[in-house]
């Protein structure tokens, strides 16, 4: 079963985004408290979404996002930042049910895309993604303004 998340579930994603994090090797990078991700997503203008993926009384993984914009399409789009499943639960269908739930929500929402970053080591997740119909796109480069640099900038 695929449900929006609820607050109840705020540690459990917490959890998940660590082991996510710690796959990419960079768990040394994640700073998120649940009471952080609580705010983010139940507070009074929440602007990230998450659905979960729900095994009998488990959580069996996440997708957590956002909405972008296309100046081009001017529309709305889907940014994707995390899509984790536990690995006791891959291979079960949750990360495509998490990945159809938001198509869906793109196409009833009349949203021009659905987006999202792999690391460029993590082929299975790349191996998904192309058997889902996704290409990766070539021609960008992302790029990153954050720590020192971003406060420089800022100041």
């Amino acid at each position: 079963m695929i449900r929006p998340a609820v607050p109840e579930d705020v540690p459990e994603i917490v959890g998940m985004i660590r082991d996510l994090a710690e796959y990419e090797r960079a768990l040394d990078q994640v700073e998120v408290t649940p009471e952080q991700l609580h705010e983010r997503l139940f507070g009074a203008d929440p602007a990230v979404f998450c659905h979960v993926a729900v095994h009998g009384t488990e959580l069996a993984g996440f997708a957590l996002w956002f909405l972008n914009f296309s100046t081009w399409q001017g529309r709305h789009g889907i940014y994707l930042e995390d899509l984790y499943v536990h690995p006791r639960f891959r291979g079960h269908g949750y990360g495509k049910a998490l990945m159809q739930e938001l198509a869906r929500i793109c196409v009833a929402r009349g949203y021009g895309r659905f987006e999202w970053s792999v690391i460029d080591f993590n082929e299975s997740a790349m191996g998904f993604y192309r058997s889902l119909g996704a290409a990766p796109l070539k021609e960008w480069e992302r790029w990153r303004l954050d720590g020192e640099a971003l406060k420089r900038l800022g100041a």
